[in-house]
Formats: C-alpha cells, sequence, structure tokens
C-alpha cells in the first residue's frame, strides 16, 4: 500500500510527463489502491481525531478499524493505514469521484452520488451501463429505485471504487447501471499504457514484461526466470527493488512500481558482450537464455536464437 506523500509525488511526475487528464485520474485511482473508507471523507488525511469527527452508530467500522479509538493501542504506530509511517487519505464513494477529479482541476458537484448524478453541470454526456463508451474514463453509478446509491471510475471493463477502501476490479461488476463522462474528459481519451497491478498468482503477458524489467535491472529470477507466473520468486525480487527506490515493498506491482521500473530502464546503459561456454548444450543454453532475455545464442557463426 503507498502513502500519501507517495502518491502526490506521482501524480506531480504524470503532470510533468504530460499525461492527459484522464491518464492521471486513472493511474491516480490504481495508486490509491487499500486506502480506507470513512462515511463522509473525500481526502483527509486517516487519523483518529478525523475518524472520531465522522464516527456515527450508522458506520461503527470507521471507530472498530482504529486503533486508537477501539481502544487496543494509544498511538497510529504499526497501523496499516500507515505505511512507512506516513498517513495514506480516506474517503467515501463519491468523495473519491470528487477528489481524484479535483487533482486535475476538474470539479464534481454534489455531497452524495445522487446530487452528483442529478447536477448536470458535472457532466458532458450520461447514459445506461449497455451504451457507456469505448476507451474513456467515465463515472460509474448503481441506481436503486430514484437513488443513485453509489459511484466509482470505470474505463472499458475495469473499474476503481471506494466501497470497503478502494478497490481495483479487472471486471466490471454487473451492479453498475449508468454512466457520466465529468465535463473536461469528454471527446473518448484512449489510455492505452496504463498496465494492470500485478501480484503473486497474477499470470500473462504483462507478468513476463515485469520479469523481464526485473532481470534487466539486476535482480535475478534464478530457477523460473521469465515464464509468466507470478510466484514467490518474482515477489521477492520486486520486494527488493521497491527496497531498493524508495517504495513500499510488499511485493505488488501498481502504478508507482511500474513507473518506478519505466525510469530506471531509461537510466540503464546498453551493455553487449560475449560469452563463450564450451560443450553447452543447446537445451542448457535455452534455459541459460531465459535469465536473460535480451541474449542470444549462436553455434558456428550461425544464429539460431
Amino acid at each position: 500500500m503507498n502513502n500519501y506523500i507517495q502518491v502526490d509525488l506521482f501524480v506531480k511526475e504524470l503532470k510533468s510527463q504530460g499525461k492527459s487528464a484522464s491518464e492521471i485520474i486513472w493511474e491516480l485511482a490504481l495508486a490509491c489502491a487499500g486506502w480506507p473508507y470513512v462515511f463522509g471523507a473525500a481526502g483527509a488525511l486517516c487519523t483518529p481525531a478525523h475518524r472520531k469527527e465522522r464516527a456515527s452508530a450508522a458506520h461503527p467500522t470507521i471507530v472498530s478499524s482504529c486503533q486508537v479509538l477501539n481502544g487496543k493501542k494509544d498511538s497510529c504506530s504499526g497501523c496499516k493505514w500507515l505505511p512507512g509511517g506516513v498517513n495514506v487519505r480516506q474517503y467515501d464513494c463519491r468523495g473519491f469521484t470528487r477528489w481524484t477529479a479535483a487533482q486535475v482541476g476538474i470539479t464534481i458537484r454534489g455531497a452524495g452520488a445522487t446530487s452528483q448524478w442529478d447536477d448536470n453541470r458535472n457532466w458532458s454526456q450520461k447514459g445506461k451501463i449497455a451504451n457507456m463508451p469505448k476507451d474513456q474514463l467515465v463515472c460509474l453509478f448503481v441506481r436503486k429505485g430514484t437513488t443513485m446509491e453509489h459511484t466509482g471510475w470505470g474505463l472499458n471493463q475495469e473499474t476503481v471504487e471506494c466501497s470497503n477502501g478502494v478497490q481495483h476490479f479487472t471486471k466490471r461488476n454487473k451492479k453498475w447501471t449508468h454512466w457520466a463522462i465529468p465535463r473536461g474528459l469528454e471527446g473518448g481519451i484512449p489510455l492505452p499504457d496504463v498496465k494492470s497491478t500485478l501480484r503473486r498468482g497474477s499470470k500473462g503477458q504483462e507478468v513476463m514484461e515485469l520479469q523481464n524489467d526485473l532481470l534487466r535491472l539486476g535482480y535475478p529470477l534464478p530457477r523460473y526466470g521469465a515464464d509468466g507466473d507470478f510466484g514467490r520468486e518474482t515477489e521477492e525480487a520486486l520486494k527488493l527493488f521497491q527496497g531498493d527506490n524508495g517504495l513500499t515493498a510488499d511485493g505488488i506491482c501498481g502504478p508507482l512500481t511500474w513507473a518506478a521500473l519505466q525510469n530506471q530502464q531509461q537510466d540503464v546503459p546498453t551493455v553487449r558482450y560475449t560469452v563463450t561456454i564450451p560443450h553447452l548444450t543447446e537445451l542448457d543454453a535455452r534455459k541459460l537464455l531465459e535469465q536473460f532475455p535480451a541474449g542470444r545464442m549462436q553455434r558456428e557463426g550461425e544464429e539460431i536464437v
């Protein structure tokens, strides 16, 4: 889990790179994954004092999830909401969309999901979920009767919402009924470079890309190499990389870690060298090359890999 300083610096970096408003909001939302839900909150730092202000009988977890307010400890030390000794922010669903949009100067008015939806100053377009546009960042809504009960961000099939904390889902739940494009994000801005959040158990091409990045940066994967399967070996190598680069060493590759990997790749000089290993079988050579994805194998002057 990232702390708020890491996320604030990440947003500054995205802006300096000239990222679009849609890209910044989406990557910011992903970077906030794991941050807590507190009813009525809209980006305030998670502290016992702020939680106490929001506490009510209708929302008992505001108190029960705080080790100071529930009496288990007399300070925030060791709390999961204090990664690296620095606070995270807290939200409810409408507070999350409002705060993330505000970071790029876009205003979403309304004290709740219903009032946000009803205020047409917020939106350039609206519609039912069956007609949701592709490659366009939108606010999603859940309608029950005449009330919008929930809101979050959506991009194609992916969603980021704050209900039981900030959560990222790669497949959109059927609960969502409506979408709306905030004014300032209209135009169908595509987000081609947004990568998935990877963790132990993930599989596929992006895992292989992560593994190759780690190998190029000198973080070995001696047993399995870049096999596209995120296991313990990849997790431990990723933790080492995160620790070396001032990130929370949780073994989860989210937006901040992807950005750090990309920045490090740009700083790595290209070095070409030749290693001759006599009496090495072709099978063993191919296994060795799995650990060095940029390598090539030659035999008798003829390139075969």
